[in-house]
């Protein structure tokens, strides 16, 4: 490897992450748009956005295994082949059930990515004081990422179809491939650890089986047998993860890790504060144009202030934990993320500039608690279990993002079912999601669509409210779990 090099592989890799982490959240914009032109039912809509991080967090550990196995170079470059043919038929999905397969295929690739991208940074720089700020660059983009999907949704879907988003990620694998091949050096450690299939398959198996029983219950009608059954395969699926992770001698995740104060407070905090993150990110750009009446490309630069204080907080945060100690200002992002949240509960009907403060402030936060947790959660692992450490760091951040789609996405649900007054003679469908009721109010009389529209608006902002209060409990909740632990 060339030294003039290492700064373009740096952008090869950075390239890569960008995409894997957008693709969390840039379909909130669109949500709208393709949920009327694909019919989607709620439940479909939420497996729209929830498959991807979800398959993404079961296959993280095995594939980072996988990459010590086969080499990080080829695990990345047949990682991004397979995100951009995914990303090929996500553009071009006829039916709500093609765009998830599509979007399962796009976390395949992406799993195979993520880890490989943090190890060739490790391996290129060989200097510290680079390495610790192509980290930071990491870092930052892993956390403003996903804040800027609902931005370039918006700017997207101004001028093309809903595809777009998907679209827009094949230019930029085709540059990052040709990129890779020329540049990226194929190494792999002395000793490395078989891959896991099984392990890696039960975790799937468990997160799904937890996350579908969440989503069911949030249902107007919930089937609770179909809850109970998914709630147990999802248990029974993770209780075996954890007991072969623990008898196996080169496990996915060495549980043993989680003894650490310093370990456990890391994961905790990365997952709340993404869950929080990717959570009221969603409702509050489907509030934005579905209550709002705003454009996609509107409501995607109001949310930008998120975005931008999640990308400047990196850095920053990097600068300040040496003097501060990574543990306090873990702690104190964590509760300015949760403090922002509750202000923005307080402000969100108030002037546009007030609100606007307060996001920002509160991608400040977010993006501060998750440059802190990956150096927490780093520098708490021996050395030799530094690359475990990375994929538990990476695992963090997308099941904390699936779960908070999850939760609170379901608390959403059935906030706006139980809120939503559905007018006599129209079908109970309407009390399923706003996005169902304006699809009915189009073939309505004007008095009757204007009566059905007000009445759905209402209820989700109704609904709007208990999910930002919820947000609001889970951050607090666990800033002021992790201070009284002590890290």
């Amino acid at each position: 490897m060339l030294p003039r090099n290492r700064w373009l592989v740096l952008a090869i890799v950075s390239s890569a992450l960008f995409l894997i982490v957008i693709d969390v959240t840039v379909l909130y914009t669109a949500l709208p748009r393709l949920t009327q032109e694909l019919a989607t039912t709620a439940s479909e809509k939420l497996w729209i956005v929830n498959a991807y991080p979800l398959v993404m967090a079961g296959l993280l550990p095995g594939m980072g295994g996988l990459g010590d196995r086969v080499g990080h170079k080829r695990m990345f470059l047949a990682g991004l082949a397979v995100f951009g043919l995914a990303s090929l038929g996500a553009a071009f999905s006829p039916t709500p059930a093609a765009l998830i397969a599509a979007r399962v295929l796009l976390a395949v690739g992406a799993a195979m990515m993520m880890p490989a991208t943090l190890s060739l940074i490790r391996l290129t720089f060989t200097d510290e004081k680079e390495r610790a700020f192509a980290i930071g660059v990491w870092a930052a983009i892993a956390s403003g990422g996903a804040a800027a999907g609902p931005v370039l949704g918006g700017l997207l879907l101004e001028w093309f179809w809903w595809g777009s988003v998907f679209l827009i990620n094949v230019p930029i694998v085709l540059a990052a491939l040709i990129g890779g091949v020329l540049m990226l050096v194929n190494r792999r450690p002395e000793q490395a650890h078989p891959f896991d299939l099984a392990g890696s398959a039960q975790v799937m198996v468990g997160l799904v089986g937890l996350v579908y029983a969440i989503k069911e219950v949030a249902k107007r009608d919930p089937s609770f047998a179909a809850a109970g059954t998914a709630l147990v395969i999802g248990a029974v699926a993770m209780w075996a993860f954890v007991r072969r992770q623990r008898s196996s001698a080169h496990p996915l995740i060495d549980f043993a890790l989680f003894g650490k104060a310093r370990f456990a407070s890391g994961v905790v905090a990365g997952l709340v504060a993404a869950g929080a993150l990717v959570g009221v990110e969603l409702v509050f750009s489907q509030r934005l144009q579905l209550v709002l009446g705003l454009s996609p490309l509107e409501a995607g630069l109001l949310i930008l202030p998120i975005s931008a204080a999640s990308f400047i907080a990196g850095p920053v945060t990097g600068l300040a934990m040496p003097r501060l100690g990574g543990a306090r200002v873990l702690t104190s992002a964590l509760a300015l993320t949760g403090l922002a949240l509750v202000a923005f509960l307080l402000t969100h009907q108030g002037p546009t500039a007030v609100w606007l403060s307060v996001l920002a402030v509160m991608g400040f936060g977010v993006g501060a608690t998750m440059t802190a947790a990956s150096s927490v959660i780093m520098m708490s692992a021996p050395e030799e279990q530094a690359g475990m450490a990375a994929s538990v760091q990476e695992v963090s951040f997308e099941l904390g993002g699936a779960v908070g789609i999850a939760i609170l996405g379901s608390v959403m649900t059935a906030l706006y079912t139980r809120a939503m007054t559905v007018p006599a003679g129209l079908s109970m469908t309407v009390a399923d999601s706003i996005d169902q009721a304006l699809l009915i109010a189009e073939s309505l009389n004007d008095s009757d669509a204007s009566q059905l529209t007000l009445l759905a608006r209402g209820a989700f902002d109704e609904a709007f409210v208990g999910v930002i209060t919820v947000a609001s409990v889970m951050v607090l909740g666990a800033a002021l779990g992790i201070w009284r632990r002590g890290t």
